[in-house]
C-alpha cells in the first residue's frame, strides 16, 4: 500500500498558491515554503494535488502555472496554520489581467451542455476514459448541411460582428483596428498558452521592441511570432484562406524559434505527440495526419458562413494536432481569416479565461463535443466585437476615397520618392500617372490627396509607403533643396 503524503505539506502548498490568484510556477512555490523541499518531490506533491482537483494546473513546459481550481479560488477559513515564508514578493507584471481573467470565468455564460462537459473534464485524469483519434467527428461533418452554429446564433454574430463595411475592400476592418488587433491577438493568443507578459509589457515589445526584465526570452519570441502572423493575415487578405499555403506559413511564423527541430515550423509532424492533463492520444501515423488535414482544410473552405468556418477549423485543427507543437495557436488566428475578408469584427479573445478555454478544449478532445467551446466562442466574440466597434469610433470613419484609393496612392507616393523627384517633377509625374491609372472623374482628388501625402511624409510615417530610410532621406533632401529650405 502507497505510503500517504505528508497533509501538512500538501496544505502548506495549497496555501503558498492561494496567496497568489493569477497563479504561480514551480519555482516560486519552491521559494515561498517554510520548509524546503527537493524540486521533484515538490512536483510530485503538485501532481498530486492537481490530480485530486485540489489545484490546477494551466500552461505547459517552462509556461507552466498552478492556481486553485474555480470552485476554491475564494479564501476559506482554517488555513492560518500553514507556514508560508513571509519575505516581501515582487510584484507580477500582468497579475491584474490575470485575476480579471479568472473573475471572467464566473460570468462567461455556459448552456447547460456545456456546464456538463465542464464538469466532466474537472474530474481527476485517472476518472476519465482514455481516448484515441475520432475520424467520425470530422467525417460526419458535412460543409453548409451540418451546421454546429445554428441559424440564431449566426444571425446573432453577424448582427454585432457587421459594421456597415461589406462594400469595402476584403481586409479594410481589420486593417483599420491593426494597431489594436495586434497587441490584444498577440497578449490574449500568448496569455491562453500561460506566457505571463502583461498587457503593458506585450504593448511595449510590439511597439518599441522593449522585452519585459525578469521574463523567458521564449516569451517575447511567442509574442513577437504572433505579430507577424497577425500581420501577414491583415497584409495578404487575397491571398490568404483555408489551403496548405496560409496554414503551414500561419505555423512556421507562429512557431519560429520555438521549437526544438528547427525543420518542425511550417511542416506537418512525423512524431507522436500527448496532451498534458488529457487522456487524449493524437493519430501517429503521418500519411493518416496528412491526409485528415487536408480534409480539414477542404471542409472549411467549402463552408459559405464566416462564422461556422471560424468555429469549425477552431475545433478542429487542435482536435487532429497535425504540427509538433503551436496547434492551438494556429487554430486562433486561422479563425480570424473568414473575419478579416469579410470585413467582420476580428477574433481576439480578449477575457476570454484561460481554465474555460482549456476545458473547452478538453471536451473536444476527449468527448468530441462542441457545446462548452461553442459557449466560449460566441461569448469571447461578443467582447471582441464591442472592443473594435469602441476602437473604429475613437478612430473616427474613414475617408471612403481614400480606401478606394489606399494601395494606388501607397503606390505613387512610394515610386515617387524612391525615383528622387522634386516637387516640379511631382506634379508631371502625378499628372501622367493618375491619367494611366485612376478614372478620369477622380483625378484632380487623386492629385491633391496624394501631393498632400508627400508633404506631409516625415520620418515617422514614411515606412507605410514602403520605402527605405535610406530612400526617404536622399529623396528629403532633393525634395527641400540643397539649402536645407523646401522650394
Amino acid at each position: 500500500m502507497a505510503k500517504p503524503l505528508p497533509e501538512q505539506e500538501l496544505k502548506a502548498i495549497e496555501g503558498v498558491v492561494r496567496s497568489r490568484p493569477g497563479g504561480i510556477a514551480v519555482g516560486e512555490i519552491a521559494a515561498a515554503l517554510e520548509a524546503g523541499l527537493p524540486r521533484r518531490t515538490l512536483q510530485y506533491r503538485l501532481k498530486h494535488l492537481v490530480d485530486a482537483g485540489r489545484l490546477a494546473r494551466e500552461g505547459e513546459g517552462r509556461w507552466t502555472r498552478y492556481c486553485l481550481p474555480p470552485a476554491a479560488r475564494r479564501p476559506e477559513p482554517g488555513l492560518s496554520p500553514i507556514q508560508v515564508k513571509t519575505h516581501a514578493q515582487p510584484p507580477v507584471a500582468g497579475r491584474a489581467e490575470l485575476e480579471l481573467s479568472a473573475f471572467n470565468e464566473a460570468i462567461v455564460r455556459l448552456s447547460q451542455a456545456g456546464l456538463e462537459i465542464r464538469a466532466y473534464v474537472r474530474q481527476p485524469v485517472a476518472a476519465r476514459k482514455p481516448t484515441g483519434y475520432n475520424r467520425d467527428f470530422l467525417d460526419s461533418y458535412w460543409p453548409n448541411e451540418s451546421a454546429w452554429l445554428t441559424e440564431r446564433e449566426r444571425a446573432h454574430l453577424h448582427e454585432i460582428g457587421r459594421r456597415n463595411m461589406s462594400e469595402q475592400p476584403a481586409g479594410t476592418y481589420a486593417r483599420q483596428v491593426l494597431n489594436r488587433l495586434l497587441i490584444d491577438l498577440s497578449w490574449n493568443s500568448s496569455r491562453l498558452e500561460g506566457n505571463t507578459y502583461s498587457l503593458l509589457d506585450t504593448r511595449r515589445l510590439i511597439e518599441f521592441g522593449e522585452e519585459a526584465e525578469g521574463r523567458d526570452r521564449m516569451e517575447a519570441q511567442m509574442i513577437l511570432n504572433h505579430k507577424d502572423a497577425i500581420e501577414f493575415l491583415v497584409g495578404t487578405t487575397v491571398e490568404i484562406g483555408f489551403n496548405r499555403y496560409t496554414i503551414l506559413n500561419l505555423h512556421a511564423m507562429l512557431a519560429n524559434n520555438l521549437l526544438a527541430d528547427e525543420g518542425a515550423p511550417g511542416r506537418l509532424r512525423h512524431i507522436g505527440v500527448g496532451i498534458e492533463q488529457s487522456v487524449y492520444h493524437p493519430l501517429e501515423v503521418p500519411q493518416l495526419i496528412e491526409e485528415c488535414f487536408d480534409q480539414v482544410l477542404a471542409s472549411t473552405d467549402a463552408i459559405r458562413d464566416p462564422f461556422e468556418q471560424a468555429f469549425f477549423v477552431m475545433a478542429q485543427l487542435p482536435y487532429l494536432q497535425p504540427f509538433d507543437d503551436v496547434n492551438k495557436r494556429v487554430s486562433r488566428l486561422a479563425a480570424n481569416i473568414p473575419l478579416i475578408k469579410c470585413n467582420l469584427s476580428p477574433l481576439s479573445f480578449i477575457d476570454v479565461p484561460q481554465a474555460t478555454y482549456t476545458e473547452a478544449m478538453l471536451g473536444i478532445y476527449e468527448l468530441n463535443k462542441i457545446d462548452l467551446l461553442k459557449d466560449v466562442f460566441i461569448w469571447a466574440y461578443e467582447r471582441s466585437a464591442a472592443r473594435y466597434q469602441a476602437v473604429r469610433q475613437s478612430l473616427g470613419e474613414p475617408d471612403p476615397f481614400r480606401l478606394k484609393h489606399r494601395d494606388s496612392l501607397r503606390e505613387v507616393v512610394g515610386d515617387t520618392v524612391r525615383r528622387g523627384l522634386d516637387r516640379k517633377a511631382v506634379i508631371a509625374h502625378l499628372v501622367s500617372w493618375a491619367a494611366e491609372n485612376i478614372e478620369p472623374a477622380e483625378w484632380e482628388q487623386f492629385r491633391e490627396i496624394a501631393e498632400n501625402e508627400l508633404l506631409g511624409l516625415h520620418e515617422g510615417n514614411f515606412a507605410r509607403y514602403r520605402i527605405t530610410p535610406a530612400e526617404f532621406e536622399a529623396w528629403r533632401q532633393v525634395w527641400r533643396g540643397r539649402d536645407g529650405r523646401r522650394p
